[in-house]
């Protein structure tokens, strides 16, 4: 399964929100998010463009695998997610078989389903304000464009493939918050 998904900077969560909600958007939650990153012991993450994390979201605790980002305008990659129990556990184990932490992301989101598209209005710690539109499917290409119509529709066009722990390590890198 694909995960296909367009990212833009957003001036004005509260004022896209509303917009969300004019157009059907259902409230699923809002919710703080921590992902911790890991890079393998014996392969570059950054330099292969895969994600390796652990993330904890109320009660709800993941590992997720994302593979390469395909090429294109949106950010589409394979993606794999499965449920732990016991994210402190998950990340002892990580360790004990080589992996290094790398950083964490954490992101104040609220979650809309727009149809059938996942809307998130995240603020990310040390990034910004951020809308991402995603789908999950194999049909990239009518996917896309799905995508790209509601962000026009939604006034999004500052878009961005980079992810939140690729711009945390940049921003970190030049100094910035």
């Amino acid at each position: 399964m694909l995960e296909i998904e367009i990212k833009s900077r957003c001036a004005d969560l509260a004022r896209l929100e509303k917009l969300v909600v004019e157009k059907g958007g259902i409230a699923r939650e809002k919710r703080r998010e921590t992902d911790l990153y890991f890079n393998h012991p014996s392969r570059d993450f950054a330099s292969t463009d895969e994600a390796f994390r652990v993330r904890s979201a109320g009660g709800y605790h993941a590992v997720t695998y994302k593979g390469p980002k395909m090429p294109g305008r949106s950010k589409t990659r394979y993606e794999a997610e499965v449920e732990v129990g016991d994210p402190a556990l998950m990340k002892e184990v990580l360790l004990r078989l080589g992996f290094r932490e790398v950083s964490a992301v954490v992101k104040e989101r609220a979650l809309y389903d727009l149809g059938d598209i996942s809307v998130c209005l995240d603020r990310v710690e040390g990034v910004g304000d951020f809308v991402e539109l995603e789908k999950m499917g194999e049909d990239r290409e009518s996917i896309e464009k799905e995508l790209f119509a509601l962000a026009a529709d939604l006034g999004l066009a500052e878009f961005e493939r980079r992810s939140y722990l690729e711009m945390l390590l940049e921003n970190r890198k030049r100094g910035g918050r």
